[in-house]
């Protein structure tokens, strides 16, 4: 995380300046009532989100930046791009179940970070009862300032006291949303937490986890961005990743290279851990979705578009000649057995 230096300085002409050690950011107030946002990094720290007109307050703003650091525009984004988080729930929760459904439901956003992703449901969902939970008291923080500046009566957030419980007394949910969290659990969190989630979803409950990578993609983009590193021995994956790969310090070790999401996971690994505490049922998407190819295709930009009809006409032999179904990301629902 960054270390700011200066929370916030006027420099006029509506004007601000948030530094931090990795660069600064420059907040313009503008005619329409919003703010433009420009981060300028120091050189030698990449960055791809550096420029948004944003909807938020500077209190907010302030805020993030003191959390997030050179990382603001992303965070923000998280909420207010429709193309960033709030495309990957409409096609990987409601290509499952229609928005109507959750009307008057319980909902858990769970590991909800910094509450961009809460806020998103909020306005996918019919109206229903949104529980964010999360560990970090600095995230929560900034979640409980975007519930109350979009005035979400219908949003808690709550603190997890550890990563293998919940908050007390928080209860059933007819949903829970899971969503880039599963590949950053170790693999022993991975058996304990994913149950105990699992005891908190009433019979007939649905859990959504996507946004995961898959253990067995050709290429690990998530962490690496080295092709075939996923079928090889951890020792010679971890050796490989620190001498080849420019998003990995050469000092990590195999234990961080995990953390970070290195292995992903398979359809079958989180089944299997569900069974040991019912019948999980995996469901297909919605009939006009198609199947979890398309639902995978149908999320992604139009971006290099030529390129990943490619990868999906790929994907689709393999299943008509194997049975097997890959996407490079799992996006799946498991419904509990009433």
């Amino acid at each position: 995380m960054s270390t700011v230096l200066n929370a916030a300085t006027d420099i006029g002409h509506d004007a601000y300046m948030l530094t931090s050690q990795e660069g600064m950011v420059l907040v313009h107030e503008l005619d329409s009532g919003r703010r433009a946002i420009n981060v300028e990094p120091r050189p030698g720290f990449t960055l791809s989100r550096r420029h948004w007109e944003t909807g938020y307050p500077m209190e907010l703003i302030r805020a993030i930046h003191r959390c997030k650091g050179l990382y603001l525009c992303d965070e923000i984004m998280r909420d207010e791009d429709p193309d960033y988080v709030e495309r990957y729930l409409r096609h990987e929760v409601l290509g499952y179940v229609d928005a109507e459904q959750f009307r008057g439901k319980r909902v858990l956003d769970f590991g909800c970070g910094s509450g961009a992703s809460t806020m998103v449901l909020g306005r996918l969902l019919a109206p229903c009862e949104l529980v964010g939970v999360e560990m970090d008291d600095r995230l929560l923080g900034i979640a409980r300032m975007r519930a109350t500046l979009f005035r979400r009566d219908g949003v808690r957030f709550l603190r997890s006291p550890a990563p293998d419980s919940f908050p007390d007394g928080v209860g059933e949910f007819d949903y829970v949303i899971f969503s880039a969290v599963f590949e950053h659990l170790l693999p022993a969190e991975r058996a304990m937490l994913l149950t105990l989630i699992w005891k908190h979803i009433r019979p007939g409950g649905i859990l959504f986890l996507n946004q995961t990578p898959h253990r067995y993609s050709p290429v690990e983009m998530h962490t690496t961005g080295l092709p075939l590193i996923n079928y090889l021995p951890d020792g010679l994956a971890w050796r490989l990743s620190t001498r080849l790969s420019n998003r990995i310090r050469p000092d990590d070790d195999w234990p961080t290279l995990l953390r970070a999401g290195i292995r992903g996971g398979t359809v079958r690994e989180i089944l299997s851990i569900l069974s040991t505490s019912g019948t999980p049922q995996l469901l297909a998407p919605r009939k006009e979705v198609g199947d979890q190819i398309d639902l995978w295709h149908g999320k992604l930009s139009r971006r290099h578009a030529v390129f990943k009809r490619g990868i999906w006409a790929a994907l689709k032999v393999l299943k008509f000649s194997s049975g097997v179904q890959l996407t490079p990301e799992i996006a799946i629902a498991i419904r509990k057995a009433s």
